[in-house]
């Protein structure tokens, strides 16, 4: 029977990939990964194929063309599905996300449907962001937590652990929102659903190699999505 699988979506990360991968395997030596890469020009599939996937834990996803973070997840967690996996991690392929923070998130879910890593509590934080970056995360949280009225501290981190199980009663595939909103609204109808959450503390670090995908367009449909799941408009 297949437990854990990290999924961890890529465009352009050719320089991070087969370290984050490593490392993590190192941390979780009982998880297998998929690789979701969205056509990325600099090569980052052909190193995935030539050095990660003949270890025989780490699959691939191709997707054709550049098709956003969420496109990227609800593809990710398909093939879990059809794979048998009974839990998932998202995790980013940057090193923002620490490989020593997956066995946490992974060993709490034991009893629960969704782990988040939260930055913005006792044990977490962050570390390389310029102030205008912790601004913008920070104030997105309040806004989104305000205006949805949850309890959970981070709802825009991308670090978090599932039962499959809870990702389908959620009925992920419909959700339309991207980037940041993305991750808003899975947490948001976990709740609504009533399902068990807790949050664990994570460190962020900031990217080192590579080219951030964070831009003013995300951050706009990411309040725009939250104002629309406030007012009921789920579409």
């Amino acid at each position: 029977m297949k437990t854990n699988l990290i999924i961890i979506p890529t465009y352009n990360e050719k320089e991070n990939i087969e370290a984050i991968v490593r490392a993590t395997m190192k941390a979780v030596p009982d998880s297998d990964f998929l690789i979701v890469d969205d056509n990325s020009p600099d090569g980052t599939a052909e190193i995935v194929r030539q050095k990660l996937v003949p270890h025989g834990r780490v699959n691939m996803l191709n997707r054709a063309r550049k098709g956003g973070l969420a496109g990227a997840y609800i593809a990710g967690f398909d093939w879990a599905g059809q794979k048998g996996y009974q839990q998932v991690v998202q995790m980013d392929a940057d090193f923002s996300h620490a490989p020593a923070d997956v066995a946490k998130v992974v060993a709490a879910l034991t009893g629960h449907d969704l782990v988040i890593g939260c930055r913005y509590m006792d044990g977490g934080g962050t570390s390389g962001w310029s102030f205008l970056r912790t601004g913008i995360s920070r104030g997105g949280n309040f806004y989104a937590r305000s205006m949805l009225k949850l309890p959970f501290t981070d709802l825009t981190g991308g670090f978090t652990a599932w039962k499959l199980s809870a990702l389908q009663k959620i009925h992920y595939s419909t959700i339309l929102s991207r980037g940041y909103a993305f991750q808003v609204e899975l947490k948001y109808r976990s709740f609504k659903n009533g399902l068990n959450v807790v949050e664990v503390p994570i460190h962020f670090e900031n990217r080192k190699l590579g080219k951030s995908k964070m831009s003013s367009q995300i951050v706009v449909e990411a309040a725009f999505r939250v104002a629309r799941l406030r007012f009921g408009h789920h579409g």
